[in-house]
């Protein structure tokens, strides 16, 4: 169960950092909302895979795949650089992610 609530609190990260990039842009309820609700939503998860997992492994985990996922977000929804360097970073990341996770 705690790596689910990894995988949630990663998502919900990945939505408060979109809502925070439309936010940025123009000042509406509705990006606030994603923005503030995304984040609230990925520190509950964050501190509920505490319960189940080391602090320090699940904190990592959930790093590597929000920093990943709001990477290859920006690319696809704000056009953001989609170079070859920045692709192969994001794949070390998520590598990195699967290795604390595989030997925890």
């Amino acid at each position: 169960m705690g790596w689910m609530y990894v995988l949630f609190a990663a998502v919900t990260e990945m939505i408060g950092v979109t809502g925070l990039k439309m936010y940025s842009q123009k000042k509406a309820i509705m990006s606030g909302l994603l923005y503030l609700g995304g984040f609230a939503g990925s520190f509950a998860f964050l501190y509920l895979s505490f319960h189940h997992l080391q602090i320090s492994v699940a904190y990592s985990v959930w790093v590597g795949i929000g920093t990943a996922g709001a990477v290859m977000l920006n690319m696809v929804f704000f056009g953001e650089s989609r170079n070859i360097r920045r692709i192969l970073s994001v794949l070390l990341i998520i590598i990195g992610a699967v290795g604390l996770k595989a030997l925890s």
